[in-house]
């Protein structure tokens, strides 16, 4: 059997770093077993999904590393649900409801005054033929529910019903049916609630298992029972923790929260993405891995907590910096070339750079003062340009190397008796106009001797 897992966005939103959460426990699971992963956009809301959302989540997962095997839309397969309603309506397993809102809610309060679970006590099954048509002729449209088998022979005398299994990161579960209302397929417009198109859509593409946030744990039982009214076995199931902000709020697609494009968007390393996203809320350590394959070897499904993860956006620039710095020229060059860096000393300027920056951009602006003329962010004052006019007299010769800095900063201490923050913040200045940045012993072989010279007049 080759394992086949799926990640089912729906494209009415940017996805955040919750729902990348749930994409890589599927695309390193996969990756660890040797299977395949299938990008399912559940684009069954006509109203709220949108194409361009759906590119951006293939853009966002493309960004990540996530390769999907397969593509599949479910508006282009209502044929496979309609089949699949005539199947079970035709075994009795599929009835229609008329009740409103309004009146669903008043029978819930209602069993709630007298202490009942608020699950639904199926009325619409006591329905004879000519009370449906009544209810039609008012304009009454049904939606449909599936009949949980959480009974032996009266669907009215229910049952103590449980379904268990073996949860791939929460180990042993079970769900009582008899605990629940049966749940909506088709609202009364028609349309496909989740549960159905995504049963027939794992039976008909093979999955396997299905990984995803455990705010579905309660769902799975509900569901496996479908599977079985399908006739087809259920897959494994696997619930992970949920993801929160640093506040405890819960994140929301539609309204962008910490959106895979907008972390893009500034600068953040997509390992740091998708290793905060991995690791957080489990026993390892949250370390940036360097790629996919290091972070498949650390990632453990079972090592996941079962209380939400909370996190800080400011962990995502931390591991992005430490990425950054320890990114080798030959991974970064056409990054950098976009950006207008080029020549024969890139590699030289990058890694005199890389540890001082937060995002890769942030290397053209020292690219710009390497090249063209200092920033403007610190000024000197007369005594301390004195100092560095006379500091020009003791620039060594050429040819420059990463000892050349030592050399000079020695040679003026002696000429001088400047030292320490004295000696080193003026000359910093004076090259860079920034108080603060990479080590000049990196970028003074990159100035050369000339246009030290004309910084320091």
């Amino acid at each position: 059997m080759t394992v086949t897992v799926r990640f089912a966005p729906s494209p009415t939103g940017h996805i955040h770093i919750g729902n990348t959460r749930t994409a890589l426990f599927n695309w390193l699971y996969a990756k660890k077993e040797g299977g395949r992963f299938i990008l399912r956009f559940d684009d069954t809301d006509i109203e709220r999904s949108r194409q361009e959302y759906a590119d951006g989540i293939a853009r966002d997962l493309e960004w990540l590393g996530i390769e999907p095997d397969l593509t599949v839309t479910q508006s282009q397969r209502f044929s496979l649900y309609d089949a699949a309603v005539e199947k079970l309506k035709a075994a009795g397993l599929l009835y229609p409801c008329y009740e409103t809102t309004e009146e669903l809610e008043r029978r819930r309060k209602i069993r709630l005054s007298r202490r009942l679970p608020p699950v639904y006590g199926r009325e619409a099954l006591k329905l004879t033929d000519e009370e449906r048509a009544a209810l039609e002729a008012e304009g009454r449209k049904p939606h449909w529910r599936f009949l949980l088998p959480n009974y032996r022979h009266d669907p009215f005398m229910t049952e103590r019903t449980e379904v268990q299994w073996d949860d791939v990161v929460r180990g042993p579960q079970t769900v009582d049916l008899a605990s629940m209302s049966d749940p909506v397929l088709i609202r009364a417009d028609g349309t496909y609630l989740y549960t159905l198109p995504s049963v027939v859509d794992d039976v008909d593409l093979g999955v396997t298992h299905i990984i995803r946030g455990d705010d579905h744990v309660t769902n799975t039982g509900a569901q496996i029972a479908l599977f079985r009214a399908l006739d087809a076995a259920p897959p494994a199931f696997g619930h992970h923790n949920l993801l929160t902000t640093a506040s405890g709020e819960g994140l929301s697609k539609r309204r962008g929260a910490l959106s895979v494009a907008s972390l893009r968007e500034n600068g953040i390393e997509p390992m740091a993405v998708a290793s905060l996203a991995v690791l957080i809320g489990t026993s390892e350590n949250v370390t940036a891995a360097s790629s996919m394959q290091e972070l498949a070897a650390l990632f453990v499904p079972t090592a996941t907590s079962r209380s939400a993860a909370k996190f800080d956006p400011a962990e995502l620039t931390g591991l992005s910096r430490h990425i950054i710095q320890n990114t080798p020229f030959t991974k970064v060059s056409d990054r950098l070339s976009e950006l207008g860096i080029a020549g024969d000393d890139t590699e030289a300027f990058w890694l005199a750079v890389r540890g001082n920056l937060d995002t890769v951009a942030e290397a053209a602006e020292w690219w710009r003062i390497v090249k063209d003329r200092p920033a403007s962010d610190a000024e000197l004052s007369q005594d301390d340009r004195d100092f560095v006019r006379s500091a020009a007299r003791s620039l060594p010769l050429e040819p420059w190397d990463g000892e050349t800095w030592r050399e000079w900063t020695g040679a003026v201490k002696t000429e001088t008796g400047r030292k320490g923050r004295g000696l080193f913040m003026p000359l910093r200045i004076a090259l860079t106009g920034r108080e603060q940045g990479p080590e000049l012993a990196g970028l003074l072989p990159l100035l050369g001797r000339e246009e030290t010279l004309a910084r320091l007049s």
